[in-house]
């Protein structure tokens, strides 16, 4: 299968790569199953079908994780991206796909060297009043050096891995495959989508790939935030910025340090953690363009309780229709609406609720829950998570977009929680919540609904008589098409399908007694028992297709 559906065989190495580090990790029957052994064995590969003691006796989620890990960043970033998916494992599949990271050893600085020189244009001694070739920080796409421009201002380069882009890309395009094979072959991963994660997927890679893109990140939640002194977001030198090197600002400040350090250098843990959550919160609800990653490393405590935010390579966005859902939802949750929960869970889901009578329970048996607590002593994050477990015990899927947007709110209040143990995310979302909803029914808000309903109202009437013709003109061409999905309609399919088949096994079973029947009279040939052969063997098989027939048909009144 896989074989027919991969193009080019430069591939081949990575897949014949990827297969043995499955294998060895004790995942051979997903190897079988996407058919990679068979275009290997074809292409003269040979699989070792074993993995060793110590590994097979660890849990699988370990397993996927370690094989992850083992295959290099595109694996390491996808499992990134599955840990946000909690609605499609369970918590200790999670926390496992949490431990991935990124830190890899750097690359030596002379392997860098001449794509630096290509993309700033000189050499670093030129354009850099100081370059220092000890990276700072190294990850899997990209890694970082301290510099100074001419002008004494602290800067921060990074760069990509040279040759990066090839594996990524490879490595995208076997997923791609894989993807479309798992939807074809397991019925139950269509509700996931797997082809849509992986295009998702490789649309966020893309963008990590271009540091360009960051950089344009950088900007626009430069200008987001261009009225809040309170949040500090760094400069991009865009004459030394290209896809490949991105130069911005350094900013100087303390991450991932405990309250008594902060304290000890004169901040209070208290403002700062109230000033990141309504930064975060102003992002999601009011930008809708979000800091997807606000984990200790990227969020730094600067002078004067100011907030600094770095790595914008992974970013979310919310669209309006989206983003007042999630109002909805929050506000639901603060009021403890069952009704307003539901609602939204319905939004999301589209036709997807097999059984809704089921779904409204299992909201109200949540809501339950949380009766007995005061607002102030609901965690958002196991409330989160709580959600999530309901919408996959009813086999719903969490959209995309809001899978990251989870995750961020669930980063965030374990960030706050860091700082302040008594910090309650519900209490920053409340008044956020509140102010947009009240913003919704202020007069200008409800004449501007009403305008825009009436005007699309006015249009779906202007439209009417074209749309009426268009109708009847499809109609008179026979270019109408019904499209009816009856849930029965495979398994009457299926029950054709046995039917056709007993029939055309009983008129080949009554053919081979009427020619059998014709060869016993045949004189010549030879003979067992004294009896034509080909006469009795064409009866034992008529008689063995019979059985069949009637084992089958009995089989059937049993279900």
């Amino acid at each position: 299968m896989l074989w027919e559906t991969i193009s080019v065989v430069r591939d081949l190495p990575r897949l014949h790569e990827i297969a043995t580090v499955m294998i060895r990790y004790g995942w051979g029957d997903l190897v079988r199953l996407l058919g990679i052994s068979g275009v290997l064995e074809r292409a003269g590969r040979i699989l070792h079908w074993q993995s060793s003691s110590e590994i097979s006796q660890l849990d699988a989620p370990v397993r996927i994780r370690r094989a992850l890990e083992e295959l290099g960043p595109t694996f390491v970033k996808l499992g990134q991206v599955l840990a946000t998916r909690v609605d499609m494992f369970p918590p200790n599949w999670i926390a496992e796909f949490e431990k991935l990271h990124s830190r890899v050893p750097a690359v030596p600085y002379e392997r860098l060297h001449s794509d630096l020189v290509r993309a700033i244009k000189g050499e670093p001694g030129e354009v850099f009043a100081e370059f220092d070739p000890v990276p700072l920080a190294a990850a899997s796409i990209a890694q970082v050096h301290r510099a100074r421009l001419k002008d004494g201002t602290p800067v921060v380069v990074k760069m990509r891995r040279p040759g990066i882009e090839a594996v990524i890309q490879a490595d995208l395009r076997i997923l791609d495959h894989v993807a479309k094979i798992l939807e074809s072959e397991v019925p139950d991963s269509k509700r996931y989508d797997p082809v849509h994660i992986v295009s998702q997927f490789r649309r966020s890679l893309n963008r990590e790939l271009d540091l360009a893109k960051e950089a344009r990140n950088i900007d626009q939640f430069a200008r987001n935030f261009a009225d809040d002194p309170l949040v500090k977001v760094p400069k991009v030198y865009w004459e030394f910025t290209n896809q490949r090197v991105n130069v911005q600002e350094e900013i100087i400040g303390l991450a991932g340090v405990s309250p008594e350090k902060l304290r000890a250098s004169g901040l209070d843990p208290l403002l700062l953690a109230e000033r990141g959550a309504n930064a975060v919160l102003r992002m999601v609800l009011e930008h809708g363009y979000f800091h997807a990653d606000p984990h200790p490393g990227n969020v730094l405590f600067m002078p004067d309780n100011h907030i600094g935010i770095i790595d914008f390579g992974m970013v979310g966005m919310l669209t309006n229709v989206r983003r007042n859902q999630i109002v909805d939802l929050l506000h639901a949750l603060t009021l403890k609406d069952e009704q307003g929960l539901l609602q939204v869970l319905l939004d999301w889901s589209g036709e997807m609720v097999a059984d809704e009578d089921r779904l409204t329970y299992d909201v109200a048996e949540l809501m339950q829950s949380y009766d007995d607590l005061q607002l102030k002593d609901v965690k958002i994050g196991a409330l989160l998570n709580d959600i999530t477990t309901l919408m996959r015990d009813n086999n719903l899927v969490l959209p995309a977009d809001l899978t990251l947007l989870f995750k961020t709110l669930i980063t965030l209040e374990g960030l706050g929680q860091q700082l302040d143990p008594r910090f309650h995310m519900i209490d920053h979302v409340t008044p956020f919540v509140d102010r947009i909803i009240q913003q919704r029914y202020t007069p200008k808000a409800l004449f501007a609904r009403g305008r825009k309903s009436v005007r699309e109202a006015l249009e779906v009437v202007a439209d009417l008589p074209r749309d009426l013709g268009h109708l009847m003109r499809d109609i008179r061409r026979g270019r109408i098409k019904i499209d009816l999905d009856l849930k029965r309609l495979d398994h009457f399919g299926h029950q054709l399908d046995r039917a056709s088949n007993r029939l055309t096994m009983g008129i080949l079973t009554a053919s081979l007694v009427v020619g059998s029947s014709i060869i016993m009279t045949v004189k010549g040939g030879p003979e067992l028992f004294g009896l034509p052969l080909f006469g009795l063997l064409g009866f034992l098989i008529a008689f063995f297709n019979s059985l069949w027939i009637i084992f089958s048909i009995w089989r059937s009144g049993k279900h």
